[in-house]
C-alpha cells in the first residue's frame, strides 16, 4: 500500500527528511496504555515510546510519527497540519488533543432530542480552530416526523459563520443514501474524524461506511433520549472508498481550547452586527447604540445566541488568565532553581 492512501503527503515528507536511515513514518490507529498501533505501507505493527522519544506532547490518533522498527518503538512525532482538541476536562488548564491531521469534521447531532444550537456552536469553534473543515450531520431523520424546525437551526447557525461555509446534511444512518451524503466530503488520503454526543449514531455511521459492524453501538435511554457510552477509544479507519475515518467517544464536557479568531468566524453574525454599534469596544451588555442588543430586540438575533456568544468569550478569558498564571508559576520556578544552581556553584579562589 502507498503511504499516500494514508494521508502521506509533501508536508510530511519534508518533516521526515531530517530522520537517519532505517527509520520509517507510520500513522497512529489508535492507543491505549502507552502502547500505540501504528500502520505504514505494509500493514500494522504495535510499538511504544522510545525512551528517547522526540516530541513536546504524546501522540495521538491520526498524527504520523517515526518508527524504529529495529526496537518496535517511536522515536518521534511529525508535526500536525490540524488537530481537534478541547479544554481537558476537570479543573486543569491543559489542551486534550482528540485526534490529529483531521481534513473534515463531521459534527454529528441527532433528531431524536439530542439537538442543541449552543452545544453546536462549540463543536464548529472546535474545528475551525483546529483547522479542519466542519460539516453539521443531523442524524436519526428516520425518528422525526418534521426535522424542517431543526434543520432551519442549523442552517442559521452554519450561514452565521460565512466564511466557513460550512454544510448541513440531514441524513439517517440506517440508509445508505447517508453514507453518500457523508462521502461526497471527502477525497482519497484525506481524513475526517466523527465528533459528538454518545448515542447521536457515531457508531452506526463508522458500521455503514465500513460495510461491516465493527464498532459497538449501543441504544439511547428512553426516558430522556440520552446516549450511552459505546466508543471508548479513538481509532482511525481506512475505507474502500480510500479515504480515512477517526470514530471519537462522546464527549461530556467540551470547552473548547481556542482563540478569538474561531469564536468570531463562527459567530460571524455577531461580529457583523458590532460594526454598527455607536462604541468601538461594546460588549453587547447594555451599552447605548448597541446594535447587537437592537437585533436582539427586533428578534433578527436569538438572545440565547448571544448569550453563548458571552459564555464562549467569558471561557476564553478565564482560560487565557490561567494559562499566564501557570507560565507565570513555571518563570517563578525556573528562577528558583536557577539561583539555587548559583548558590551551589564553588566560588573562584575559594576552598
Amino acid at each position: 500500500m502507498e503511504l499516500s492512501r494514508l494521508g502521506w503527503d509533501e508536508f510530511f515528507a519534508k518533516a521526515f527528511e531530517p530522520f537517519a536511515n532505517g527509520l520509517e513514518p507510520a500513522r497512529v490507529v489508535s492507543h491505549s496504555r502507552g502502547i500505540y498501533r501504528l500502520r505504514d505501507g505494509g500493514g500494522e505493527m504495535l510499538a511504544w515510546l522510545g525512551g528517547g522519544f522526540r516530541g513536546s506532547e504524546h501522540p495521538v490518533t491520526g498524527d504520523w510519527v517515526v518508527f524504529d522498527p529495529a526496537r518496535g518503538a517511536v522515536a518521534a512525532a511529525l508535526p500536525r497540519r490540524s488537530k481537534i482538541s478541547r479544554k481537558k476536562a476537570g479543573r486543569a488548564v491543559e489542551e486534550q488533543v482528540l485526534a490529529a491531521n483531521v481534513d473534515v469534521l463531521f459534527v454529528v447531532t441527532a433528531l431524536d432530542g439530542d439537538f442543541n444550537p449552543r452545544r453546536l456552536e462549540r463543536y464548529l469553534v472546535m474545528g475551525l480552530e483546529g483547522g479542519a473543515k466542519p460539516v453539521i450531520v443531523l442524524n436519526k431523520s428516520d425518528v422525526c416526523d418534521d426535522p424542517l424546525p431543526v434543520l432551519r437551526a442549523a442552517d442559521r447557525i452554519a450561514v452565521a459563520a460565512g466564511d466557513a461555509e460550512i454544510p448541513v446534511l440531514l441524513v439517517s444512518a440506517l440508509e445508505n443514501r447517508a453514507v453518500e451524503q457523508l462521502a461526497c466530503w471527502m477525497k482519497p488520503g484525506q481524513t475526517a474524524a466523527l465528533v459528538g454526543s454518545s448515542g447521536v449514531g457515531k457508531s452506526t455511521i463508522v458500521n455503514r461506511l465500513l460495510g461491516a459492524e465493527r464498532q459497538a453501538v449501543r441504544p439511547v435511554r428512553d426516558h430522556d433520549h440520552r446516549g450511552q457510552h459505546a466508543t471508548t477509544t479513538r481509532e482511525l479507519f481506512l475505507l474502500e472508498a480510500g479515504w480515512l475515518l477517526i470514530d471519537t467517544p462522546g464527549l461530556r464536557e467540551l470547552e473548547p481550547w481556542t482563540g478569538p479568531e474561531s469564536l468570531d468566524a463562527v459567530f460571524g453574525d455577531i461580529e457583523s452586527l458590532a460594526a454598527g454599534c455607536r462604541f468601538r469596544d461594546c460588549r453587547h451588555a447594555g451599552e447605548p447604540g448597541c446594535a447587537v442588543a437592537r437585533a436582539v430586540e427586533e428578534g433578527s438575533l436569538e438572545s440565547g445566541r448571544l448569550a453563548s456568544y458571552h459564555k464562549l468569550q467569558a471561557e476564553l478569558a478565564h482560560l487565557q488568565r490561567m494559562q499566564d498564571v501557570h507560565l507565570a508559576a513555571d518563570y517563578k520556578r525556573e528562577v528558583r532553581r536557577m539561583h539555587r544552581r548559583m548558590r551551589d556553584m564553588p566560588v573562584k579562589g575559594g576552598p
